[in-house]
């Protein structure tokens, strides 16, 4: 049988159980293109900006477990990919994406749409293919997904010229196993570890589980909740880690970090024993690393091990799947003393979750909508969060009842949460989804509005508008800084004619007391709808 590069490539897709795949077209992904468009069982879904492709993938393979591919052609359009493969390589998400090459006979010579895209993205990548023997596609692919999902997740990037994906190949041989010299991640942790990590937890008076992306990556929600609900350990999370537990789960206490939650980082503070579950302990969400390992000890579990000691040397390390491990603690015997520290914390936490918020007239309390919002969602919607002051206020307000909270914590890449919610989509039509950004953020991909509208999506889409670039105006407000500048979104559109121009409803809030009820048609609308919020410029993410 013979097959072409292009037609290889495709067929293992197929064999690694791909149903969708995000891409823009160009000239040398065209024979690649030409094989999809004879092969229906394989969805796509056409971006507006290659960088969006990385993030409509990112936001698919985070609510399946499954690997999300994107496919675009070369020169700029590899380079406008990369943001979305950096996203992607902070996050640890699986992705494996695709660029077309120039012929492989004149690479190097600087023609028409050639850049050197592996290259590029070495620092950000887990591993990149440079495809040059359409024979070597059947391992190329495999190798790709494995190294994407396994161990600690990211993306790999595989660059097939032209000529590579029109060569002929007889008889291709796909491999069922791989091998990788080298590449044999832990998955089971060390039982002696093990064993010292039960005896911590046997003697820790005040010990507190801080749980991050990390549990979510490894499929490990149910397996934190068994192990925090036995030991009665408040958990606080990162970024990362938001929705693991309900917001008023008892065991919950909310967000650490910079911008995080006084509660959780009390319990931070306070504690005699962390134990970190699939975090990187970054410094967001760990501010001062050195005053932590200096108050207490600490256990850190993650698939990773280079992440092991590099913001906080620890006691106790364990290298594995987050799931297994827990699973192995689970079988010792792992009575805890921590009732009154618990409790504590929980009277805290209440008076926390039973704060009023400051309301400026002709302006929106962004927490209090936040509040309110995450109140009348599903409990298994998927939020999507852009970046900025926007993802500060949902990350401290917005009320989880479950679901999964998706935002770009590692690399900060505004314009992330349409383009994911697109993905969410696209994977789960009929999950509730939900957008929140800033009209910063929004303005950087509202392109996309045309993949939502060409799918037919109920998207919900909040837009907080405050006419600045919100994080970076308040940061400038404080010294060493004088002021302002460089932040004012003047020019911006009229979001309400946007919206219409895709043929997407609008509704727009100023007041307080429009808040409720806008909410309530924003969430019952047929179809996607934007909810355009009006924030005065001077509210702080401490409001």
């Amino acid at each position: 049988m013979e097959m072409t590069g292009a037609r290889i490539l495709v067929e293992g897709l197929l064999r690694e159980q791909v149903e969708q795949v995000f891409g823009y077209a160009g000239a040398t992904i065209c024979p690649l293109a030409d094989v999809l468009r004879e092969t229906p069982q394989l969805g796509y879904t056409l971006v507006r900006n290659e960088q969006n492709a990385g993030h409509m993938a990112s936001g698919y393979a985070r609510v399946t477990g499954k690997t999300g591919v994107c496919i675009v052609t070369s020169g700029p359009g590899a380079t406008n990919l990369l943001t979305g493969i950096a996203t992607a390589y902070m996050d640890s998400i699986p992705l494996v994406a695709v660029t077309g090459q120039v012929p492989s006979n004149l690479l190097g010579r600087d023609i028409f749409q050639e850049v050197d895209i592996t290259g590029a993205a070495t620092a950000f990548t887990k591993h990149s293919y440079l495809v040059k023997d359409a024979a070597e596609l059947p391992r190329v692919v495999r190798e790709a997904f494995h190294i994407a999902s396994t161990g600690r997740p990211g993306p790999v990037l595989i660059d097939i010229p032209i000529d590579i994906q029109q060569q002929i190949v007889r008889d291709p041989v796909f491999p069922e196993e791989v091998r990788i010299r080298g590449y044999n991640p832990s998955v089971r942790g060390n039982d002696k570890q093990i064993d010292h990590v039960a005896e911590a937890i046997r003697k820790a008076e005040r010990p507190v589980i801080c749980a991050g992306g990390g549990v979510f990556l490894s499929r490990a929600m149910p397996d934190l909740e068994t192990f925090a609900a036995r030991t009665r350990i408040p958990v606080v999370t990162t970024m990362m880690g938001l929705s693991l537990l309900p917001t008023d789960h008892p065991l919950n206490m909310g967000m650490i970090g910079t911008h995080g939650n006084v509660c959780a980082n009390k319990a931070l503070a306070k504690s005699d024993l962390l134990i970190m579950i699939g975090t990187r302990a970054a410094d967001r969400a760990i501010f001062s690393p050195e005053e932590i390992q200096r108050r207490m000890p600490s256990i850190h579990i993650d698939v990773d091990p280079a992440e092991i000691g590099k913001n906080i040397q620890t006691e106790i390390p364990l290298v594995g799947d987050v799931g297994t491990i827990l699973r192995q603690i689970l079988s010792r015997d792992l009575d805890t003393r921590c009732a009154p520290w618990l409790a504590a914390l929980q009277e805290r936490r209440r008076q926390e979750l039973e704060r009023n918020y400051p309301v400026r007239a002709g302006s929106v309390s962004p927490g209090r909508l936040m509040r309110l919002l995450g109140e009348r969602l599903d409990p298994d919607a998927a939020i999507c969060v852009d970046v900025g002051q926007n993802q500060i206020w949902a990350c401290k307000h917005l009320w989880l009842q479950g679901g999964r909270f998706l935002t770009s914590g590692g690399l900060g890449t505004m314009g992330y949460a349409l383009p994911a919610g697109v993905g969410v989509k696209v994977a789960q039509p009929r999950r509730q989804t939900l957008v929140i950004c800033g009209d910063g953020s929004f303005q950087m991909s509202m392109n996309e509005l045309a993949a939502v509208r060409a799918a037919g999506m109920d998207l919900k889409i909040l837009v907080i508008q405050n006419g600045v670039l919100g994080l970076v105006h308040q940061i400038q407000e404080t010294p060493p800084y004088h002021g302002p500048y460089g932040v004012d979104l003047a020019g911006s559109p009229d979001f309400e004619a946007i919206a219409a121009a895709y043929g997407i409803p609008s509704i727009t809030v100023e007041e307080e007391d429009q808040v409720e009820p806008a909410l309530s048609r924003f969430l019952s609308a047929r179809g996607s709808c934007l909810l355009i919020a009006r924030v005065d410029p001077a509210a702080t993410t401490g409001d």
